[in-house]
């Protein structure tokens, strides 16, 4: 059942989204070679406590970390620790999400680690513009699958690909809800979008092939053929006015 907001929930929410972009851009600025995404955790955390909010990824589904932090070939959801240190030329995804008030916010980001490659600039670039692509089709009347197909077509028509096995989701009380928000699809399938629904939108895009294996520590999730993934991700509420974004600073 799909879970539909008042303003006043949407306000809310807007004010955990404002703390969690605040959280996002001061963690993006300790991204740096020699640090250790053990490190970046603990920051993440205490940032999140500071802002008087509550991590939502900490022991949900058994998850032991604050921070989600997938290098290169991972695509999402790989745990921290002290011996993944991050290198020059890396390409990390920060996922991160909080509890404000009793709702939640979810968003992630792909950073360069000191100097990248132009392919893996390119990935990034490529990438958040289909977010904001997607985030333009997050309008009442429209579809999931018009969200998903405007992604698709996109990310393909840039060399690239988009993951199947994994997808956006509604948002609020609970972390996920529905509806699903597939980064593939038909327009005008799916289900529609309504006022007051609050969802994630989160383009996962690989420089390979779209199939994924579980990674090691048995929470993450790579590419099967070892290529680059890239990752970026909002909290967008539904309005009569078009897509709000929640994760924002403005």
């Amino acid at each position: 059942m799909i879970s539909l907001k008042t303003p006043q929930e949407i306000e809310i929410m807007r004010e955990g989204g404002r703390r969690l972009a605040q959280i996002m851009r001061e963690l993006q600025v300790q991204v740096q070679p020699g640090i250790s995404t053990d490190e970046l955790d603990k920051y993440a955390e205490s940032q999140i406590l500071k802002a008087r909010a509550k991590p939502a990824f900490k022991n949900y589904q058994g998850f032991p970390r604050t921070l989600c932090t997938s290098i290169n070939e991972e695509v999402v959801h790989a745990v921290p620790s002290k011996e993944r240190v991050l290198q020059d030329g890396d390409i990390i995804t920060l996922d991160i999400g909080l509890i404000w008030e009793g709702y939640y916010l979810d968003m992630a980001r792909t950073a360069p680690v000191g100097q990248i490659s132009l392919e893996a600039a390119r990935l990034i670039r490529i990438t958040k513009k289909a977010l904001r692509l997607g985030i333009k089709k997050a309008r009442p009347g429209n579809t999931s699958g018009d969200i998903g197909n405007t992604i698709q077509r996109f990310i393909e028509s840039q060399g690239y690909n988009v993951v199947r096995d994994l997808c956006g989701h509604g948002i609020g009380k609970q972390l996920h809800e529905e509806p699903q928000i597939l980064n593939f699809g038909k327009r005008h399938e799916g289900s529609e979008l309504a006022e007051g629904m609050v969802i994630c939108i989160e383009p996962m895009v690989t420089m390979g092939d779209w199939k994924l294996r579980k990674t090691q520590d048995g929470f993450g999730f790579a590419t099967a053929d070892g290529s680059l993934s890239c990752h970026f991700e909002d909290t967008i509420a539904i309005t009569p006015l078009g897509p709000n974004v929640l994760t924002t600073l403005k």
